[in-house]
């Protein structure tokens, strides 16, 4: 088993939990130093004096790229065991990082295992906010429902490095897309709850509010876009086909099956990749199934509120394009990438 922490300007408190988790004698300490300076070089020499094994980096890449290299160096390098990663700035307790040991080794099929935090007690606001948006946003888009998608305490067997080192991202969106795919590639997330801690109100970590959520949101912003232009383009074709055919139906299915074509493009090549391209043999059968699916239900709510509410054209066409969102999402990732 290896510990693998990331840091970027830590202060003694890398240091007490180096010698904590010593005590359990889970195995080897592996800290990649994400660019922290010359100020931090003290404490970084501290830790390889107690035995760790220090990565550097020469400028702060973050820490997605942070964690790829560690897991590149744990593949070159061993030991061929489970990888437990934890932060360092006093957030995970040693006695939680070998609980999460401990899952991993009761494991009997590769998976994920993740210390999930309570989020009871005295919680900064912004932590607390952006943690429940994020777990409702995911569990909407997913299907999947994980208590604390945000938790840097992660263990995976050896077996899973080699995805590891492909999935995209460089900072904590990193950390996002690990379980936006681990579901399409057959991983199993486990939860195991662990202690929440906020030392000084979170005021040592680096994240971002504004630039990283951001990040952290660019899949399904990915999405939205990709799927507004799709829907521009089946707008128009909708109201120019209409306006030539005075046929409703030809209409929605000629709109449909540009827009779509358009649509299974920009979300192959951009969306849901995980760094190289889905094979289209694979994904597009699957695709144009749910276009179809997606079809009969546009053409059928769209008949409902235009024909039966005698609402207008435009007005119901955005109600149907709503109504059919959030399902289109869940099934692409789901099922089509």
């Amino acid at each position: 088993m290896t510990i693998l922490i990331p840091s970027y300007e830590p202060d003694v408190r890398l240091l007490n939990l180096v010698l904590q988790l010593q005590t359990f004698k889970l195995g080897p300490i592996v800290i990649v130093d994400d660019g922290s300076g010359p100020g931090y070089r003290g404490i970084f020499e501290t830790a390889e004096a107690y035995g760790c094994t220090v990565l550097k980096h020469t400028a702060n890449l973050g820490k997605g790229r942070a964690l790829k290299t560690g897991f590149q160096y744990i593949k070159k390098h061993g030991p061929q065991g489970g990888i437990v990663c934890a932060d360092s700035d006093g957030q995970h307790l040693p006695h939680d990082i070998k609980r999460i040991f401990d899952v991993l080794l009761e494991q009997t099929t590769p998976g994920m295992v993740l210390g999930s935090r309570r989020f009871s007690g005295t919680i900064p606001a912004r932590s607390r906010f952006g943690n429940t948006v994020t777990r409702g946003v995911f569990s909407l888009t997913t299907g999947t429902k994980v208590y604390d998608t945000q938790t840097g305490l992660r263990g995976f067997p050896y077996s899973m490095l080699d995805w590891l080192c492909q999935i995209p991202g460089e900072r904590f969106e990193y950390e996002m897309n690990m379980l936006l795919t681990a579901h399409k590639e057959g991983y199993k997330i486990t939860e195991e709850f662990i202690d929440t801690v906020y030392l000084d109100h979170n005021k040592s970590s680096h994240f971002r509010p504004l630039v990283d959520s951001f990040r952290i949101y660019m899949p399904i912003l990915m999405f939205s876009t990709s799927s507004v232009l799709s829907a521009l383009i089946d707008f128009g074709l909708l109201f120019v086909i209409q306006y030539f055919t005075h046929n409703l139906f030809l209409s929605v299915v000629a709109a449909r099956l540009c827009s779509s074509i358009f649509n299974y493009t920009v979300n192959r090549k951009y969306v849901f990749s995980t760094g190289k391209t889905s094979r289209v043999r694979q994904s597009l059968p699957k695709y144009f199934s749910l276009v179809i699916l997606v079809l009969l239900l546009n053409y059928g709510l769209l008949y409902f509120y235009n024909e039966k509410l005698i609402i207008p054209l435009i007005a119901a066409k955005l109600l149907t394009e709503v109504s059919i969102f959030v399902f289109s999402y869940w099934a692409q990732r789901r099922f089509v990438y």
